[in-house]
This record gives C-alpha cells, structure tokens and sequence, in this order.
C-alpha cells in the first residue's frame, strides 16, 4: 500500500519533467531560431548541411539556456562592441561576465554536437 501511495504521488513529478525540459528547449520564438540560422549560415556557408549544422545549433542552445538568458547574453556581447563608458559596465560587471559565459559554454556544446 505504502509504494503505491509513493508512485501516485511521484507520477505527476515523472510526467512533469519531460513537459518541463520541452517547455525550456521551446521556449525560443521561431523568428529568433531563423535569425540565428541565418546569421549561422552566412558565416559558415549556404548549404544544405549548414542549414542543418546551424538548425542543430540553435536547437542545442535553446536546449541549455533559457531564451530570456540567450537574450540578455546576446545583448551583453553587442554591447561590448566598441570603446567608451557604457562598453566597460558590460566587460567589467561579473554579473554581465557570467551572462556572456553562461552563452559561449552552450555555444561550446552545440558546436561538439553540430559541428
């Protein structure tokens, strides 16, 4: 009696998880993928298996980093483009440091993945 009280009360928690970790590697706009597969393609070239490569890629990042993350990280790094004061609050903050690790490590992974 008492493993079928632990089952049913774990069994939502079960089903829950695989919901959860699709919800995180969905939660990208698909305007945002396309972007990010276009931009990966005129870099890497205009192929067929680029747009495959660079589709894993983004499917990868989006699978490690939550979009609101890939969006604050994407932001940081534009912003360090350049010279001036407001370039050092984005290189300089630790806060804005582990932004920008947190992206270049999910980057790393979809590059063993995809690449």
């Amino acid at each position: 009696m008492h493993r079928r009280l632990v089952t049913a009360a774990l069994l939502p928690l079960l089903l829950a998880a695989p919901a959860a970790a699709e919800t995180l590697a969905n939660d990208y706009p698909t305007e945002a993928r396309a972007e990010y597969v276009f931009t990966c393609m005129t870099v890497n070239g205009q192929t067929q298996d680029m747009l495959r490569r660079c589709s894993c890629s983004i499917d990868t990042i989006a699978s490690i980093l939550p979009y609101d993350n890939f969006v604050s990280a994407e932001t940081v790094l534009r912003m360090r483009i350049g010279g001036g004061e407001r370039t050092a609050l984005f290189r300089g903050s630790p806060t804005m440091q582990a932004v920008a690790a947190d992206l270049r490590r999910a980057q790393a992974e979809a590059e063993m993945v995809c690449f």
